[in-house]
């Protein structure tokens, strides 16, 4: 068995395309507009061999409350500490800091919980992020 990827559907298929691509560093691998359905879906990944996020965009008014629900996606980083610096570069919220070297919270544009988790062991604990409070839920 293989994990093969995460649905989340978004009505902002820009932002949420952005956040993952240039926030996360995946590549966008593949677009595919279904007409007949009124919808679109994104695969975003690593390369087109790794486990994938797939954005659906139904055409149209769709409000979705928190993704319908949708627990969180993980990555594995190789720096939490770099990784968030840049994501707060870009304007995203550090939801819960990586003040233990090990773990941090963020949210997506679809207010999808993403969980960032050091590889290996944690990092040593650093300043400011060992000393920041959570900058909002998660």
């Amino acid at each position: 068995m293989k994990f093969l990827h995460s649905m989340i559907r978004t009505n902002q298929p820009e932002e949420s395309i952005a956040f993952y691509t240039k926030g996360l560093g995946l590549k966008l691998i593949s677009e595919k507009r279904v007409e007949a359905g009124q919808f679109t879906l994104y695969f975003l990944g690593e390369n087109e061999h790794s486990a994938m996020v797939e954005l659906t965009h139904n055409w149209g008014e769709h409000d979705y409350s928190c993704g319908d629900q949708f627990g969180h996606l993980a990555y594995e980083v190789d720096d939490i500490y770099k990784v968030c610096e840049h994501l707060q570069s870009i304007g995203v919220t550090i939801n819960r800091p990586p003040r233990d070297g090990h773990m941090a919270f963020v949210k997506d544009p679809n207010n999808i919980s993403i969980e960032l988790l050091q590889s290996g062991k944690p990092l040593p604990i650093q300043k400011p992020w060992s000393h920041m409070e959570n900058t909002g839920s998660w």
